[in-house]
């Protein structure tokens, strides 16, 4: 999240019409009938497939035992995906198609949306050069002054990169939603409009992969090596909603509503975008090893902040030349403390546009993050831990009330682990943590300036309680079970 300082696909089931009246008759010698009182699909709402690819899908009626099975499937685009009188779905071309399924009795209806990305070009022999570099700017929100404030930086970097087979892509909803290429020509800086989006929901599956596909699937963007920033509101791992939990999860869209995205939802979009040699949030809290495990097999390098990060955001006329550097995550990161260093005050006339009041950002090598997991899991004390005794000895990037839980990773292992097995894990991290920095003092849009004397740079969760709604969902990433967190009793 950004404020003054900083800075799902949920497709809902369409409700379709009873259709008749529902009774229960006595048949006879077969008994009472049972009636059908709804129907649902198994998996969810979004089912992402490849050209060619089928599945299955699974429909229950309720209740279980009624008389009527019956059911008639159909596809809204026959020429994208098809259904047959099984359920089995399969995909024919890239497009989009809500597959639907009836009760023959009641008329219920459930459905799910097939989403057929195109693929990337197969281009045969490897001669493709540059870097393109996709800015996803999903500022349809309070942070819009700050988007528009950052795509001029933007323009102001590229009047470093001169060569034509580096292509800076810049999404902007901040309104009417668009894609930009800002590109030098000739020493002259230009932002061409791509596509207009017109008013949209940014934070969507089907919407964000859209435009990863104008991008990463257009021949003309092609490159050796990719780039990729995500700007905007965002709560590092927690899940939208979480009862529980207070949060901002990734990307915020208020167009219409409040717009979430999952990172589950943002981790099926990376499946169908290149490899990435940088990924970096310029987003709050979004340094947690949950979110950097769940993005390691989809990028070299992921740089973020543990905390809340400042309103003006990442330096782009500065940091822009590096994003076009295969190899220079740490430089991104090293240019961007140094601006905000540059100007730290202890926050003596804080303002946005004279941030005195610090900033904190690292950078992981994600090819150790498998290592320090296992490592993790083969020295986690078994049995239950209280967690909050462990909350109170534990540096908090997190200034709200009540916390999320975003506690400093180093200083956790070192409460739970003996001083040799600390040494131990210690040096795993150090393998994957490449660069970190911050200022004295961090600036909180909750609770003002606050120490970060005891920060290390990483961030992890520590449940408020093991049976809170945030708790069970945390059971759920990827980190969890590979660093064998069970055994503390979460």
């Amino acid at each position: 999240m950004k404020e003054l300082a900083f800075r799902t696909i949920l497709f809902m089931m369409p409700l379709c019409s009873m259709l008749g009246l529902l009774t229960s008759c006595d048949s006879g010698e077969d008994g009472p009938m049972v009636a059908v009182e709804s129907v649902a699909l198994d998996g969810g709402d979004m089912l992402l497939m490849g050209e060619g690819e089928s599945a299955t899908l699974s429909v229950r009626i309720f209740p279980q035992d009624a008389t009527n099975q019956k059911v008639f499937w159909e596809s809204s685009d026959n020429t994208v995906a098809t259904v047959s009188d099984k359920g089995v779905v399969t995909a024919l071309q890239p497009g989009e198609a809500m597959i639907t399924v009836t009760t023959d009795e009641g008329g219920f209806c459930a459905s799910c949306t097939v989403y057929v990305p195109r693929q990337l070009p197969d281009s045969g022999e490897d001669t493709r050069k540059g870097r393109t570099v996709l800015v996803y700017i999903a500022g349809d929100n309070n942070l819009a002054s700050f988007a528009k404030d950052d795509v001029e930086e933007m323009k102001k970097g590229m009047a470093s990169v001169v060569s034509p087979s580096m292509h800076l892509l810049v999404y902007a909803d901040y309104g009417e939603a668009r894609l930009m290429e800002i590109s030098n020509r000739d020493g002259k800086v230009e932002a061409q409009v791509v596509r207009e989006y017109g008013d949209r929901n940014s934070t969507g599956v089907s919407e964000t992969l859209e435009v990863f596909e104008d991008v990463f699937a257009n021949p003309d963007y092609q490159a050796a090596s990719y780039g990729l920033v995500y700007w905007s509101h965002c709560d590092g791992w927690i899940p939208y909603p979480v009862p529980s939990a207070s949060t901002r999860w990734i990307g915020q869209d208020t167009g219409e509503g409040d717009q979430r995205m999952n990172l589950s939802d943002f981790v099926r979009i990376l499946d169908y975008a290149p490899h990435f040699d940088f990924i970096m949030f310029d987003a709050c809290f979004m340094q947690s090893v949950e979110v950097a495990y769940a993005l390691r097999g989809y990028t070299d390098y992921y740089i973020a902040s543990p905390t809340e990060t400042p309103g003006p955001g990442a330096p782009y006329d500065r940091i822009l030349p590096y994003m076009f550097m295969k190899g220079a995550a740490v430089e991104m990161a090293e240019t961007y403390f140094k601006v905000y260093n540059d100007m730290y005050d202890a926050g003596e006339g804080l303002s946005n546009d004279h941030w005195t009041a610090g900033a904190s950002i690292g950078v992981l090598k994600t090819e150790g993050l498998d290592g320090l997991a296992a490592l993790t899991r083969q020295l986690m004390p078994a049995g239950e831990v209280a967690v909050n005794t462990l909350r109170a000895d534990v540096f908090s990037y997190d200034r709200r009330h009540p916390e999320v839980g975003y506690y400093d990773m180093q200083e956790m292992m070192q409460e739970l682990l003996s001083d040799e097995q600390f040494a131990q894990w210690k040096q795993g991290l150090d393998n994957v943590l490449v660069y970190w920095n911050t200022t004295p003092l961090n600036y909180s849009s909750y609770g003002g300036l606050f120490s970060m004397e005891r920060a290390n740079g990483v961030s992890h969760y520590i449940p408020a309680s093991v049976t809170s709604a945030a708790a069970e969902a945390y059971r759920s990433t990827e980190w969890y079970e590979a660093a064998g967190l069970s055994k503390l009793g979460w």
